[in-house]
């Protein structure tokens, strides 16, 4: 019901507005209608997508398993408010793998709220951000689910991600040259993950976050897009270096995973997470590389008797490697290399490589497009899986 309800709201809310305000309708992809005040003190872009997925594995000597999936359905609001320094986002996640992760921590509710931030520039080059929204973690995870060079992110991004959490963030750039460009970012947040109603339940969580762009900006913040889809006319490089602490976290991944249960309430350990990462296109070619490490001052969470609960901090080191070209009448051709070793004598896992190639055809650019992929993964010593996927996204 609570979920009805708030479908309703958000439905009966854009309805008011739009009888409201006069619409300027966009072009496909940017948004279904823009909203713009009488007194020109606000706008509100509304826009929505869609991902549909479908995939296949097999398993050497088992039969294989299909699935069909609302991969991703979202709802997504932004502009301004008052002056357009004051700018704001708002996303709205629908479907089950948006908002699952329900429990006690979440108020046993939804996780409807993907995005809610404010972001103030309040001077020259600085920018401060505030409430719930990504960290700015590995370039992987910040780059949008809408905007992916393959139908999803890498292993390393789901083992080693710091996804969203509700803080603050200061953000700057600046100009050694020309064409030299250096952006900082940095972060506190509460370090439990998005939609926690609990409040703080162990320490802070402190990020900050480096960027070199050597060559310059891409064309159409293209460092933050998978594709060359812009076809830089000039070769332009994006390093990015990313530090992570989170202070007494109680997630098996910082602030992501299941929470560490004691016969006490909740275990506290640090947890810490480094990130390197590189973009690099021209005239249609890509590449992207990240490195991920993540260690704990005390992995294994304990009862107050000292016995073990069985939760343990998923340390390790992951690298993903992924390329493309893409050709003239926007089809592309991508491969990609990731590899995942988690601490065994910690985790009891062993280390899982995976091998894919995918093909894509853009047709309106990330807006509407069509993906598919094969992988094999190779999780020794047991056999070897194939994942075979389609997807196709609209984006309105």
């Amino acid at each position: 019901m609570k979920l009805k309800s708030t479908l309703l709201a958000v439905f009966a809310f854009t309805c008011i507005i739009a009888t409201a305000q006069e619409t300027k309708t966009p072009k496909f992809g940017k948004g279904i209608f823009n909203l713009v005040g009488k007194d020109s003190t606000w706008t509100m872009k509304v826009g929505a997508r869609v991902q549909f997925l479908a995939s296949s594995m097999w398993e050497d000597g088992a039969s294989n398993e299909t699935s069909f999936l609302i991969r991703r359905s979202r709802l997504k609001f932004d502009g301004f408010a008052f002056t357009p320094k004051l700018k704001y986002k708002i996303e709205l996640g629908l479907s089950n793998r948006d908002i699952s992760g329900t429990s006690k921590y979440t108020g046993n509710t939804p996780r409807i709220i993907m995005d809610a931030v404010m972001k103030y520039n309040f001077a020259k080059n600085l920018y401060f951000w505030f409430g719930q929204t990504k960290l700015p973690g590995n370039r992987e995870r910040v780059i949008s689910s809408a905007n992916m060079q393959m139908v999803d992110r890498s292993i390393l991004n789901a083992r080693f991600n710091i996804d969203r959490d509700i803080g603050i963030q200061l953000r700057h750039n600046f100009n050694i040259s020309n064409n030299f460009v250096v952006r900082e970012i940095f972060s506190i947040s509460q370090g439990e993950g998005r939609n926690v109603t609990t409040g703080n339940e162990g320490g802070l969580q402190y990020t900050g976050r480096v960027e070199l762009l050597p060559f310059g900006n891409f064309t159409s913040n293209g460092d933050y897009f998978g594709s060359d889809l812009k076809r830089e006319p000039t070769p332009k490089l994006a390093i990015g270096v990313t530090y992570n602490h989170n202070n007494n976290a109680v997630r098996v991944r910082g602030n992501q995973g299941s929470y560490m249960e004691t016969d006490y309430g909740l275990y506290e350990t640090n947890i810490n997470d480094v990130f390197v990462d590189a973009i690099f296109k021209y005239r249609g070619f890509s590449f992207m590389g990240e490195y991920a490490d993540r260690d704990a001052k005390n992995p294994f969470a304990t009862n107050s008797d000292g016995t073990k609960t069985g939760a343990i901090v998923q340390v390790g080191k992951g690298i993903n490697l992924q390329s493309g070209y893409l050709f003239k009448n926007n089809w592309e051709v991508s491969g990609r290399y990731s590899s995942v070793k988690l601490d065994q004598d910690i985790t009891g896992k062993v280390p899982e490589n995976q091998y894919t190639l995918g093909v894509s055809k853009f047709i309106v650019g990330h807006k509407l497009k069509v993906q598919t992929d094969v992988s094999v993964i190779d999780i020794n010593p047991a056999n070897d899986i194939i994942m075979w996927r389609l997807q196709f996204d609209i984006h309105f």
